[in-house]
Protein backbone atom coordinates (compact mmCIF):
# COMPACT_ATOMS: atom_id res chain seq x y z
CA UNK A 1 0.00 0.00 0.00
CA UNK A 2 0.86 3.61 -0.95
CA UNK A 3 -0.45 6.86 -0.45
CA UNK A 4 -1.64 8.21 -3.35
CA UNK A 5 -1.42 11.73 -2.82
CA UNK A 6 -1.52 14.24 -0.34
CA UNK A 7 -3.93 17.62 -0.45
CA UNK A 8 -3.91 21.34 0.97
CA UNK A 9 -6.42 24.06 0.51
CA UNK A 10 -4.69 27.18 -0.69
CA UNK A 11 -5.68 30.61 -0.89
CA UNK A 12 -3.73 31.11 -3.81
CA UNK A 13 -3.00 27.84 -5.73
CA UNK A 14 -1.05 29.14 -8.20
CA UNK A 15 1.33 30.78 -5.97
CA UNK A 16 1.66 27.47 -3.63
CA UNK A 17 2.13 25.38 -7.12
CA UNK A 18 4.86 27.50 -8.20
CA UNK A 19 6.94 27.07 -5.37
CA UNK A 20 6.93 23.65 -5.50
CA UNK A 21 7.90 23.91 -8.92
CA UNK A 22 10.80 26.48 -8.12
CA UNK A 23 12.05 24.95 -5.06
CA UNK A 24 11.45 21.24 -5.25
CA UNK A 25 10.87 20.09 -9.09
CA UNK A 26 7.63 19.41 -9.15
CA UNK A 27 5.49 19.07 -12.74
CA UNK A 28 1.98 19.98 -12.54
CA UNK A 29 -0.86 18.76 -14.28
CA UNK A 30 -3.46 21.56 -15.62
CA UNK A 31 -5.61 23.51 -13.89
CA UNK A 32 -9.19 21.25 -13.02
CA UNK A 33 -12.32 23.75 -12.54
CA UNK A 34 -15.41 22.79 -11.48
CA UNK A 35 -17.38 25.57 -13.18
CA UNK A 36 -20.70 25.09 -10.67
CA UNK A 37 -18.85 25.14 -7.07
CA UNK A 38 -15.89 27.38 -7.63
CA UNK A 39 -13.62 24.42 -6.94
CA UNK A 40 -10.30 24.68 -8.84
CA UNK A 41 -6.97 22.16 -7.54
CA UNK A 42 -3.79 21.55 -9.60
CA UNK A 43 -2.01 17.72 -9.47
CA UNK A 44 2.00 18.17 -8.58
CA UNK A 45 3.76 15.08 -9.47
CA UNK A 46 7.70 14.54 -8.00
CA UNK A 47 10.26 12.23 -9.40
CA UNK A 48 9.77 10.07 -6.94
CA UNK A 49 6.23 9.39 -7.65
CA UNK A 50 4.75 11.31 -4.67
CA UNK A 51 1.75 13.59 -5.78
CA UNK A 52 0.50 17.03 -4.03
CA UNK A 53 -3.18 18.19 -4.54
CA UNK A 54 -3.57 22.25 -4.53
CA UNK A 55 -7.19 23.38 -3.89
CA UNK A 56 -9.07 25.97 -3.83
CA UNK A 57 -12.63 26.74 -3.35
CA UNK A 58 -14.39 29.77 -2.67
CA UNK A 59 -16.31 28.27 0.87
CA UNK A 60 -12.96 27.67 2.59
CA UNK A 61 -11.96 28.45 5.58
CA UNK A 62 -8.45 29.94 7.09
CA UNK A 63 -8.17 29.75 10.49
CA UNK A 64 -5.00 30.83 12.14
CA UNK A 65 -1.89 27.98 11.94
CA UNK A 66 0.04 27.72 15.48
CA UNK A 67 2.86 25.67 15.48
CA UNK A 68 2.39 23.06 17.33
CA UNK A 69 -1.14 22.29 16.40
CA UNK A 70 -3.22 18.70 15.92
CA UNK A 71 -3.29 17.10 12.36
CA UNK A 72 -0.63 17.20 9.32
CA UNK A 73 2.38 19.60 10.29
CA UNK A 74 4.36 19.29 7.96
CA UNK A 75 5.96 17.94 3.97
CA UNK A 76 9.01 16.49 4.15
CA UNK A 77 10.96 16.28 1.18
CA UNK A 78 14.68 14.27 0.68
CA UNK A 79 16.44 16.18 -1.29
CA UNK A 80 19.79 13.39 -1.36
CA UNK A 81 22.74 15.30 0.80
CA UNK A 82 23.60 17.33 3.39
CA UNK A 83 24.79 20.15 1.12
CA UNK A 84 21.47 19.56 -1.17
CA UNK A 85 19.43 20.83 2.51
CA UNK A 86 22.50 23.09 3.15
CA UNK A 87 22.20 24.71 -0.52
CA UNK A 88 18.30 24.74 -1.13
CA UNK A 89 17.59 26.07 2.51
CA UNK A 90 20.24 28.72 1.59
CA UNK A 91 18.60 29.40 -1.43
CA UNK A 92 14.65 29.49 0.36
CA UNK A 93 16.57 31.81 2.66
CA UNK A 94 17.56 34.52 0.33
CA UNK A 95 14.50 34.61 -1.42
CA UNK A 96 12.85 35.69 1.66
CA UNK A 97 11.52 32.28 3.42
CA UNK A 98 11.23 32.15 7.11
CA UNK A 99 14.06 29.35 7.81
CA UNK A 100 12.65 27.71 11.34
CA UNK A 101 15.35 25.70 12.25
CA UNK A 102 18.44 24.08 10.51
CA UNK A 103 19.84 23.08 9.05
CA UNK A 104 21.11 20.78 11.91
CA UNK A 105 21.21 17.07 13.59
CA UNK A 106 18.37 16.37 14.96
CA UNK A 107 18.28 14.27 18.43
CA UNK A 108 17.17 11.34 16.04
CA UNK A 109 19.47 11.40 13.73
CA UNK A 110 18.02 13.33 10.93
CA UNK A 111 19.97 16.42 9.04
CA UNK A 112 17.34 18.48 8.42
CA UNK A 113 15.87 21.68 8.19
CA UNK A 114 12.33 23.27 8.52
CA UNK A 115 11.54 26.59 6.03
CA UNK A 116 7.89 28.17 6.50
CA UNK A 117 6.11 27.91 2.65
CA UNK A 118 3.60 29.84 1.11
CA UNK A 119 0.47 30.61 3.46
CA UNK A 120 2.61 29.65 6.79
CA UNK A 121 2.93 25.54 5.46
CA UNK A 122 5.62 24.04 7.10
CA UNK A 123 8.45 22.01 4.64
CA UNK A 124 10.83 20.29 6.27
CA UNK A 125 14.06 19.25 3.95
CA UNK A 126 16.11 16.50 4.92
CA UNK A 127 18.74 14.00 3.55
Amino acid sequence: MKIEHIALYARDPETVRDFFLRYFGAHSGPLYRNPRTGFRSYFLSFDSGARLEVMNRPDMTDPEKGPARTGYIHLAFSVGSAREVDELTDRLRADGYRVLSGPRTTGDGYYESCVLGPEDNQIEITV
